[in-house]
C-alpha cells in the first residue's frame, strides 16, 4: 500500500498543494493556522509539507522536470531555503512519530536506497545502510519523499511508527 502511494507522489502533490494555495489566497486561511498545522503534521510524520505538500515545491520540481535539470540537486536544494516550514519540520524530524526504519536482516546492502536518496547521492557521510555513516532520514533535509522505500527490492525499508 505504501509503495502504490509513493507511486502517485506527484499527483498527491499536486492535489493538496492546489487546495493550500485555495486555502490561503482563495479562502484568506490565515497563513498563521498554516504555520501551526505544520508544526503539528511535523511533529507527528517529520518533514513532509516540502515533498508532499508545497505549491512552491510542486512548482518547483515540475518546472525543473521540464527543464531537465539534475533532479538530485535541485531536490537537495529547493525545500531547505527560505521556508519557515521547511526549517520547523526540519528539526522536528528527528523526534516524529513516523520515521523511515531499516531491516538489517532482510537488507541485501545493494544500494539503490543511497543511489535514489538525494542527500546520499550528494553528501557521502549519509548513508541508508552503512552502520558508520549518518542516517539520512534523520536529517534536516530529509522530506520524507519515501523514494528509499519505493526502491528498496527487499522491503527492508519501510515506513514505521517509532513512539
Amino acid at each position: 500500500m505504501v509503495k502504490k502511494i509513493i507511486a502517485q507522489r506527484k499527483i498527491i502533490q499536486m492535489l493538496v498543494a492546489i487546495g493550500v494555495y485555495q486555502l490561503v489566497f482563495v479562502m484568506g486561511f490565515n497563513l498563521f493556522y498554516l504555520l501551526a498545522a505544520s508544526i503539528l503534521l511535523g511533529g507527528i510524520l517529520g518533514k513532509t509539507f516540502c515533498r508532499w505538500m508545497c505549491p512552491i515545491g510542486f512548482l518547483s520540481e515540475t518546472i525543473n522536470t521540464l527543464r531537465g535539470k539534475d533532479q538530485k540537486a535541485s531536490l537537495y536544494n529547493y525545500h531547505k531555503v527560505g521556508c519557515p516550514i521547511a526549517w520547523i519540520q526540519g528539526y522536528l524530524n528527528k523526534i516524529s512519530f513516523v520515521k523511515i526504519k531499516l531491516d538489517s536482516k532482510s537488507c541485501t546492502r545493494c544500494g539503490a536506497c543511497d543511489n535514489i536518496c538525494y542527500i546520499s547521492a550528494l553528501n557521502k557521510d549519509y548513508s541508508l545502510i552503512k552502520a558508520a555513516k549518518l542516517d539520512p532520514a534523520l536529517s534536516y533535509r530529509c522530506s520524507k519523499c519515501l523514494d528509499c522505500v519505493a526502491v528498496c527490492p527487499t522491503g527492508s525499508l519501510s515506513l514505521k511508527l517509532d513512539i
